[in-house]
């Protein structure tokens, strides 16, 4: 069963939370937290993206980058823009997109069930991604962002978290300026607390990393770093847990993540349409905005109209849990055998367009010049990504898109 703790979060002040409050750190570059940041000294990005605050061309993985972390860290510290809680509880992080919302708990999940598998994951992770997140988390000794994590909705627990959002204020309750809204609650009752700690510990046998992979490898790197450097450790230290925000899977929506590619691998626009005809049912959807509908159908945009693509049976195996996927189908009749893309990883040849960017940023693409072929995809839904996870598999590159992200820097968790 899974292991989620309260813990003593540290935390803004209500009245700069909005402004202290920041995307996470890899959903932009440098100039784009510079501009974010911008007249807003409490920013979070000060610290989770310290390049802001170096010389221009300053290496983003450079000590001097770290150093101002620790720096900013310790200011908004000693500013008051971050104090800490006197007593370990946990907290409700709310988020509202398009008048739906979704209730998280944000706790401190175990290292060890990360490393046991009870943490459980769908993606690979690349080292050097680890690396950054690793060695800023052991400069400042915090899980400065939290991840975010699912878990197979317990009633219990639903009903606990509505009576809280229903009879206590929010603290912090804002509108962010990409219009999504933000709620959160810290959980002051011990009793509750208490209760949702079994609750975990009895109703929910695994968490899954919905978004944030290398945050949480780093995280359980870290735990085992500083366990092998502590010859009194007894298990229950604070670096042996990592802060996230784990949301009931019936309340979350994956969002599409689609596909750009700059060439057609030598073949032209006739020959590409006659060689898509082997696999798929092809069918002219005409110059408007064509999205799937249903699982096992794709759209297409090529020389300024959509395409509506259908697998054809055969091509497909519903009773695998990689087979079902449309990544899956795309990659290995598509992008692989006809336009010779085999490496989605490393190939410089395809881009990746998140679908709360819009079917209109690919047409902008491949009107523009800049991509050739733009290829749109069905969601995955929760259930096949749990399904993935439960059986050991690791979907393909690019899969999922969790929207709105987390923001972070509404609660940390120090590691000491």
């Amino acid at each position: 069963m899974a292991i989620i703790k309260p813990f003593k979060g540290l935390r803004p002040p209500q009245a700069i939370a909005s402004d202290l409050a920041c995307l996470p750190y890899d959903v932009m570059n440098s100039t784009e937290a510079a501009q974010m940041a911008e007249g807003k000294a409490c920013s979070l990005l000060h610290i989770t993206r310290a390049e802001i605050d170096c010389p221009a061309g300053t290496d983003v993985h450079s000590e001097m980058v770290y150093l101002k972390s620790v720096e900013n860290f310790l200011h908004f510290q000693k500013e008051g823009w971050l104090k800490q809680d006197q007593e370990a509880k946990y907290y409700i992080y709310a988020q509202t997109m398009n008048g739906r919302t979704q209730y998280g708990i944000v706790g401190a999940a175990s290292c060890e069930d990360y490393n046991r598998g009870i943490i459980k994951k769908h993606e690979l992770t690349r080292p050097d991604k680890e690396d950054d997140r690793m060695i800023l988390t052991r400069y400042l000794n915090a899980n400065i962002e939290p991840v975010f994590f699912s878990y197979c909705a317990v009633p219990e627990i639903d009903v606990l978290v509505a009576s809280i959002v229903e009879n206590q204020e929010a603290d912090y309750d804002f509108i962010a300026e990409d219009g999504f809204g933000h709620h959160f609650w810290a959980i002051n009752s011990p009793s509750v607390n208490h209760q949702i700690e079994e609750l975990f510990a009895s109703k929910v046998p695994a968490t899954y990393v919905a978004d944030g992979h290398h945050r949480t490898a780093a995280a359980a790197r870290i735990g085992l770093e500083k366990k092998n450097q502590n010859h009194n450790h007894t298990g229950n230290e604070e670096y042996n847990f990592f802060m996230a925000v784990h949301f009931p899977d019936n309340q979350l929506q994956i969002i599409d993540y689609n596909r750009t590619v700059k060439d057609l691998n030598g073949l032209s626009e006739e020959a590409l349409l006659e060689k898509l005809s082997v696999n798929f049912e092809v069918e002219q959807a005409g110059t408007d905005i064509y999205k799937p509908a249903k699982l096992h159908e794709f759209s297409m945009y090529l020389a300024g109209k959509w395409y509506k693509l259908t697998a054809k049976l055969g091509t497909f195996n519903d009773n695998d849990p990689i087979g079902v996927l449309d990544v899956t189908i795309l990659s290995n009749l598509v992008l692989d055998q006809i336009l010779g893309i085999d490496d989605l990883r490393t190939s410089t040849r395809i881009d990746f367009v998140g679908g709360i960017r819009g079917l209109g940023e690919l047409s902008k693409r491949v009107d523009s010049g800049a991509m050739k072929v733009a290829f749109a995809l069905f969601p995955v839904s929760m259930q096949q990504l749990i399904n993935i996870a439960d059986s050991g598999n690791i979907m393909p590159p690019k899969t999922t898109w969790f929207e709105p992200k987390l923001r972070s820097g509404l609660v940390i968790h120090k590691l000491d």
